[in-house]
């Protein structure tokens, strides 16, 4: 279950335009992954943390799934010892799952425990490969899928 989460997240990512503008899917997931590690590296045990994003249109009319601008980043959940985690604010710059750039809040339970313009390592060399496709697969884009999952260890000698 756990290696179709992965999979899901790097098909949807692998839809993702590589230039052009912020994509929600690609600020929701850079986000996700660069916010979790921070606060782990600043001490919190985290069990889960979901991000969304969303594109701020700020009058364009464009149909396009990326655009300049900025996006509004609301994440939720929550550390091994049961406390809310909230990571919200806007997201200006994506760099290929790297880093973001913005402006940044993290609370937990309530507490501000970071705030940053940004998250990750922005001057990471890419990779220089191309995200393979799958033999079969159709280039169109992808629906977004959020999966959670929750995993409970046998207790010993079962």
């Amino acid at each position: 279950m756990l290696a179709a989460a992965g999979t899901a997240v790097g098909a949807l990512a692998a839809c993702e335009p590589a230039t052009g503008g912020l994509s929600s899917v690609a600020v929701s997931v850079t986000t996700d992954r660069t916010g979790t590690s921070t606060l782990e590296r600043i001490g919190f045990d985290v069990r889960w943390l979901s991000c969304t994003a969303t594109l701020d249109d700020a009058g364009n009319s464009s149909p396009s799934p990326s655009r300049t601008g900025a996006a509004t980043v609301d994440c939720q959940g929550e550390t091994e010892a049961g406390q809310k985690i909230t990571l919200k604010g806007k997201v200006t710059e994506e760099r290929s799952g790297r880093c973001v750039r913005g402006d940044l809040m993290a609370r937990v339970d309530g507490k501000i425990v970071f705030e940053a313009t940004v998250l990750g390592n922005c001057s990471a060399t890419p990779s220089s490969s191309p995200r393979p496709t799958p033999p079969g697969s159709d280039p169109r884009p992808a629906v977004t899928v959020t999966v959670t999952v929750t995993e409970t260890a046998d207790p010993p000698g079962k």
